[in-house]
């Protein structure tokens, strides 16, 4: 019963035949149908009479004594389903495989050798050249006689070392086949020292091939396939990438005479061949070319001419894999012989019953990394599992290929047919030209001409300069702040004197002395800048919060808190300066441009280099930068928006910084943009830098000083006037109406208290921008009262308090009708004192000067309350605001007056107004 078994188990491995020899049964895998590529098809189409001769040498040489080689094709339909289930249906029949041989299609290839692990299985491919599977440590198990693509490049590395080659540039196809050759030949090119620069497309090369020819790349390796390869040279037609100068690699495996398929689809037929003319292209050789007797007993020349009567007999394509097939076979072959030989029989037995066992596995391994004979496609020799072919150089010659060289890797020798070769020159080509180095520098007659410029405008600085201080105590230039306008003046400055500093190159200064003039124009600008229109802002400022001043506080802004301002900004400049030059300073940084043909037709190219500051973070920094100031001029353009309503023309200059805001933001962006794409062109840089800084410094000085120019040679009292003090008799009644429906109707309920405070609200307004339009007229009357016919002379002028903590006054009364109150004249000199309780001072001198400063507000403010405030109700001393509490009995507050002997009305108090404080702080 044991022998019985024993036989039914031998059976299910071997089968006996008529010779007495057992079968040793291969899995083969090929596309066969459905599908698969029509060039996968003719691949094995293209095999089978290679295969089919190897089986029938090594069946009939006696190399395996005892057994056969029978093969069982699988049709993996190059899909990766399909592949995987023939697969499996092959694994789960009756027949037991030891190896398995073939295995075209890169992805399904992959997937089968990465499983073979685990079903303890060896697997041999002649086609699958595609890099993945040199990874063992993923496909331990997968062996091929085909070279991988990966293997062409220690060739290629030779080949430009013959040469001379030193410098060379790659152009890939953006496809992982050509992707991962890239990786592998750019490893081997840095190990052989040579530079390389790369370049990959996806589908337009074009782009990349201008920018080899931009970058001095006379020796291309190109990795693409046939459609486009057509195009690159079409592209390389157009840019000039040809001729003697240039030499083309680019991959052997096409198709005879591919490129007939695409002759007129880019370009013309002629600009195509011109642009071929010389190509070189590396590939595996199809056969041995040395007439060596192989490991079957014939030459490569005898096994050609077999190959080709059983292909021609059976009506199969031609295939430059027939050759590796032929030597896969004997691989399998040998090994197994091999294996037979190192095992016992019993171990060997073992292994078949146990199916698919470690150790015919691991057996099959070592022996297979042993391989060393001689094929009909050179030496069959493995290394780490990986073929060490033989590959030649093909040159592309007047339409036709001719061999011009040949690469053993086994023995690493390239041998090259110096008589076949042929190169378009006098010689081989240079892979780069005489470069002669020259420095980029700021043409010296645009840097005198700019400079002039500049110089122009700081005389214009210089005149501004001028005007203010000698009218700094001129009523229209006082009201506008002349120490501000001397900052304005020095921002601007200082921005005109950066421009000398951005003239500056290696052609005028040493580099050390370039690398401080980096940071030394930024520090100038930057503060120029911030010094400038952080004055113009914070003189907005101080007229914004003064006009803005709902509440009426007292408020006096002096021109100390304005430099105090400015300081801060510039401070907050100096703290960023600090940090970029503490933690990342700017240093000299040279960059090489592409070359240039050398103007005065020598074969040299001129190097151009460009020296320009530079820092590792400068985006960052200058991001902070561009941001603060953006934030400035926002802030800036606000207060502006908010002081428009301001009608007095010297305080007013909401409209000219508006303009300076919108000019300076517009040419700073283009500026910065057009500089930034044109830093290889220092000539253009500079001047469009140089010609911002003048623009923007001009406008904004003429725009501040130009209008006060104006102003003060045409009419100066007309600028420090109100322009929008008028008085309305129907629009006073109609406030007194509407006073008094607020009167009566807060007696009633609450459903009238919404309606009770908008009114509220709206006469608050009311007052404040009266108070306003007093503000201005105070500081018309401030200084022009002297000569006014209706004040006393001497000590017995009699003043109005308006919120002193030193003057009482008392009296009650009541006036006549408003329209009488305005029309009434003040009492004329020479009538009955008004009364008023005044307190006692020590001298005389004393209260001269307390009547001199009070005199000033004691005529025309109360007329210009008298006409508005009684039909409201008036304000009390006591309020800061007016009507300051929601309910509009308290609009109604009680009155201060005071009366005279001649009957005129009495007069409210009256705090002191924004603009005579804003007069006695020296100006806006």
């Amino acid at each position: 019963m044991t022998g019985s078994t024993t036989v039914l188990v031998l059976l299910s491995f071997v089968t006996t035949t008529a010779a007495a020899k057992l079968d040793l049964h291969i899995m083969g895998l090929l596309p066969q149908s459905g599908t698969s590529a029509a060039e996968d098809l003719e691949l094995s189409r293209g095999i089978w009479p290679a295969v089919e001769l190897a089986l029938k040498h090594v069946n009939h040489g006696g190399i395996l004594k005892k057994h056969r080689l029978n093969i069982h094709w699988q049709d993996t339909q190059c899909d990766n389903a399909r592949g995987v289930k023939a697969f499996f249906d092959a694994l789960n029949s009756s027949i037991s495989h030891v190896m398995i041989f073939g295995g075209v299609c890169p992805s399904v290839t992959a997937i089968i050798a990465e499983a073979l692990r685990s079903w303890n299985l060896v697997q041999l491919s002649f086609a699958a050249t595609t890099p993945v599977l040199s990874d063992k440590r993923k496909y331990e198990s997968f062996f091929r006689t085909v070279p991988s693509d990966n293997a062409v490049n220690p060739a290629i590395v030779r080949f430009l070392q013959y040469f001379g080659w030193r410098r060379v540039g790659t152009l890939t196809q953006d496809l992982e086949r050509f992707s991962e050759v890239h990786n592998d030949l750019t490893g081997e090119l840095e190990r052989a020292s040579i530079a390389i620069n790369t370049q990959s497309f996806s589908n337009d090369p074009c782009t990349n091939v201008r920018k080899l020819k931009d970058a001095d790349i006379r020796i291309i390796l190109a990795q693409f396939d046939e459609r486009m390869a057509a195009r690159v040279f079409c592209c390389a037609y157009d840019v000039g990438m040809y001729g003697s100068k240039y030499q083309w690699v680019i991959p052997g495996w096409y198709r005879d005479d591919w490129w007939h398929n695409y002759v007129g689809t880019d370009c013309a037929t002629h600009n195509l061949l011109t642009a071929m003319e010389g190509y070189i292209a590396v590939d595996f050789v199809p056969l041995a070319t040395t007439d060596n007797l192989t490991i079957s007993g014939l030459t490569p020349e005898e096994y050609k001419k077999n190959y080709e009567r059983n292909r021609k007999s059976s009506g199969a394509p031609y295939s430059k894999f027939h050759g590796y097939a032929y030597d896969g076979v004997w691989v399998l072959a040998w090994t197994l012989r091999r294996v037979l030989d190192e095992m016992e029989p019993q171990l060997w037995e073992v292994s078949l019953r146990a199916n698919y066992t470690d150790v015919l596995r691991t057996r099959c391994l070592e022996v297979m990394n042993k391989t060393d004979f001689f094929g009909v496609t050179g030496q069959v020799l493995f290394r780490n599992g990986e073929r060490l072919g033989t590959f030649e150089f093909i040159q592309f010659q007047d339409k036709k290929d001719v061999k011009v060289g040949e690469y053993n890797a086994v023995e690493d020798v390239l041998k090259m047919y110096n008589t076949t070769i042929r190169f378009q020159g006098q010689g081989p080509p240079r892979d780069r030209t005489i470069v002669e180095v020259r420095l980029r520098n700021i043409w010296l007659p645009l840097y005198a001409f700019l400079s002039a410029f500049t110089v122009l405008g700081l005389i214009i600085s210089a005149f501004f300069l001028f005007f203010n201080i000698k009218n700094r105590n001129h009523k229209l230039i006082k009201m506008s702040s002349p120490f501000m306008n001397n900052l304005i003046i020095l921002g601007g400055s200082l921005s005109y004197f950066s421009i000398f500093l951005f003239g500056l190159d290696g052609a005028l200064v040493s580099p050390g002395t370039f690398q401080t003039i980096c940071a030394l124009r930024t520090w100038i600008l930057t503060i120029g800048y911030t010094t400038a229109f952080g004055s113009m802002f914070a003189k907005t400022w101080r007229v914004h919060a003064i006009f803005k001043n709902v509440r009426m506080k007292k408020k006096i802004i002096k021109d100390q808190k304005l430099v105090g301002i400015v300081g801060g900004m510039l401070l907050i400049d100096l703290g960023m300066l600090a940090s970029w030059q503490a933690m990342d300073p700017l240093r000299q940084e040279i960059d090489k441009y592409p070359l240039e043909p050398d103007k005065s037709g020598r074969d040299v190219d001129i190097q151009p280099l460009l020296e320009h500051c530079e820092s590792e973070h400068m985006a960052v920094w200058l991001g902070i930068i561009y941001a603060y100031k953006g934030m400035l001029m926002v802030f800036g353009c606000f207060l502006a928006w908010e002081t428009r309503s301001v009608s007095i023309p010297a305080l007013n200059d909401s409209k000219y910084i508006g303009m300076s805001v919108y000019n300076v933001g517009i040419m700073c962006i283009i500026g910065a943009a057009v500089s930034f794409l044109t830093r290889d062109q220092p000539n253009v840089q500079f001047c469009i830098i140089a010609l911002v800084i003048i623009f923007c410094s001009t406008i904004t000085l003429c725009l501040v000083f130009v209008p006060k120019f104006i102003a003060m040679h045409k009419n100066p009292e007309a600028a420090i006037q109100n322009r929008r003090l008028r008085f309305a008799p129907s629009r006073r009644r109609e406030d007194q109406r509407n006073l008094l429906s607020c009167g009566t109707g807060a007696s009633g309920g609450t459903g009238r208290g919404d309606g009770l405070q908008a009114e509220n609200k709206r006469l608050r307004k009311k007052i404040t921008e009266l108070d306003m339009q007093v503000e201005e007229l105070t500081m018309h009357l401030y200084d022009s009262l002297d000569g006014n016919p209706f004040l006393p002379d001497g000590d017995d002028r009699v003043f109005a308090s308006y919120g002193s903590p030193d003057v009482v006054i008392d009296g009650t009364g009541s006036g006549p009708p408003v329209k009488e109150l305005i029309l009434k004249q003040v009492t004329p000199v020479g009538s009955q004192p008004a009364s008023i309780t005044t307190p006692v001072y020590e001298s005389t001198k004393e209260k001269q000067n307390l009547g001199n400063g009070l005199r000033r507000l004691s005529i025309q403010l109360p007329i210009l309350h008298h006409a508005y405030l009684p039909s409201i109700g008036g304000a009390h001393i006591a309020d800061m605001s007016p009507c300051t509490t929601p309910s509009p009995i308290d609009c109604l507050q009680p009155m201060a007056h005071f009366s005279t002997s001649s009957g005129m009305p009495s007069l409210p108090p009256l705090s002191l107004n924004g603009a005579a404080r804003l007069a006695a702080a020296g100006g806006t």
